[in-house]
Order: structure tokens, then C-alpha cells, then sequence
């Protein structure tokens, strides 16, 4: 199948440039769980040499995200259950922290930015856009980092949300994105209220929930 993400770089970080665009390619699915990858395909079609597009595979297998078989294969890991249940718990713990970090901080444009944000994940749930979702969603929780300021949470999150986002993607329905929303709506009228332990315990309940409500419809493997 002919990839759509997968085309000529003309920028020089090389490296980088396959890095992100498989990256994303792997978290949106349009590179499936368990599908072989080439290096020499993969140059071929990123019109470049196959060492920066190898680079780019062992930083991804680094991330979890890649893996290695017998035989110098490579191809996408696999969506593990139980690995992203772990994930989701180091998920929840680091967004709660953002946000008791963040919320005696929060001012009316951010709340606004979590309105705006919270609505358009309503409008991409209902329109059935299941990325356009997921994005508004890492909107929303963005603004609890962003005025956290703490780089280190941001750095954490990058590298384990993926393993989140894929299994999201794969098992996507409106009944847990309208749910979410509501948990949003929860968040904000804390957030205005001033209630900055509940804010907390809301985070980390609305992605927990989210990892238990994933966790079912998947059953085990």
C-alpha cells in the first residue's frame, strides 16, 4: 500500500525529517502494528541515503515504537495492552502534576484556550474525525504544561504518549470521547472556581478513566 505521509525530502536534517514523518505515521496507524519496514524502501521513497532513514528507525525502537526481528527485519511494534496500561498510569500522574502546578497560575485567556479547545473536540468527535480529536485533546492538556513550565514533564510525556495515541486511534468511539468532554467541562468549572486539588484529582481521572474504558474494549491479549 502506497503511503501518502511518505514522500522526497527536500530539507537538510534528514534525520529529523524521517524521524517525525514516521513517527507520525506510526501513531496515526497509516503505518499498521506489525508491518514490515525497509530502509531501502523507505530512502527509495524519501529520496535520500538509507543511513539517516536507519537513524531514524533505531531512535524509534529506542521510543518503543519500532522493533527489531530475526534476520536484520524491522517493522512496527506491535499494540501492547499491558504496556500502555503502565503508560496510561505514568501518563495521569505526570498530567496531574502539570496541572497542580499549573492551576493557582491559570488566567482567563488559558481557561478560554480550554473552552476553545474542549470544543473543538466535541465538534471533531461528532464529526467522527478521530485525529482531529485526539489533536484537540492534546490542546487541552497542553495549556495545563504550558503554564506549568516545567520542561521535564514535557519531555517525559513525548516520549511515552505515542504508545497511548496509537492504541487511542485503533479503538476510537464517540461514547469515550463524549465522555471526555464532559471530564473537560469538569476541569474548566474547577479551574474557574479555584478548586486547585480537585483540578488535580479531575486530570488524572479523566486519563485514567480513559486507560480503563481502553482497556476493556480491547480485552485481554
Amino acid at each position: 500500500m502506497e503511503k501518502d505521509m511518505i514522500k522526497p525530502i527536500k530539507r537538510l536534517s534528514f534525520r529529523d525529517e524521517v524521524y517525525q514523518t514516521l513517527k507520525k505515521s506510526i501513531i496515526n496507524l497509516e503505518l499498521q502494528p506489525e508491518e514490515r519496514l525497509s530502509d531501502k524502501e523507505l530512502a527509495e521513497k524519501f529520496g535520500i541515503s538509507r543511513t539517516p532513514v536507519r537513524e531514524a528507525l533505531k531512535r524509534l525502537e529506542d521510543e518503543g515504537l519500532v522493533e527489531s526481528l530475526p534476520g536484520s527485519s524491522t517493522r512496527v511494534a506491535p499494540l501492547k495492552l499491558e504496556e500502555a496500561k503502565h503508560a496510561f498510569t505514568v501518563v495521569a500522574a505526570l498530567h496531574a502534576l502539570a496541572a497542580r502546578l499549573a492551576s493557582p497560575l491559570l488566567k482567563e485567556s488559558d481557561i478560554e484556550e480550554l473552552e476553545l479547545s474542549n470544543k473543538t473536540l466535541r465538534l471533531a468527535i461528532e464529526a467522527g474525525n478521530v485525529i482531529k480529536a485526539i489533536e484537540a485533546d492534546g490542546s487541552f492538556h497542553k495549556v495545563f504544561l504550558d503554564v506549568a513550565e516545567n520542561p521535564e514533564i514535557a519531555v517525559a510525556l513525548e516520549r511515552i504518549l505515542p504508545k497511548i495515541q496509537r492504541l487511542e486511534i485503533s479503538q476510537f468511539i464517540s461514547v469515550k470521547g463524549l465522555k471526555s468532554v464532559e471530564q473537560h467541562n469538569q476541569i474548566i468549572s474547577a479551574c474557574k472556581n479555584h478548586e486547585h486539588e480537585r483540578v488535580v484529582r479531575l486530570v488524572e481521572d479523566n486519563w485514567l478513566s480513559l486507560g480503563e474504558l481502553l482497556s476493556q474494549q480491547m480485552g485481554p491479549r
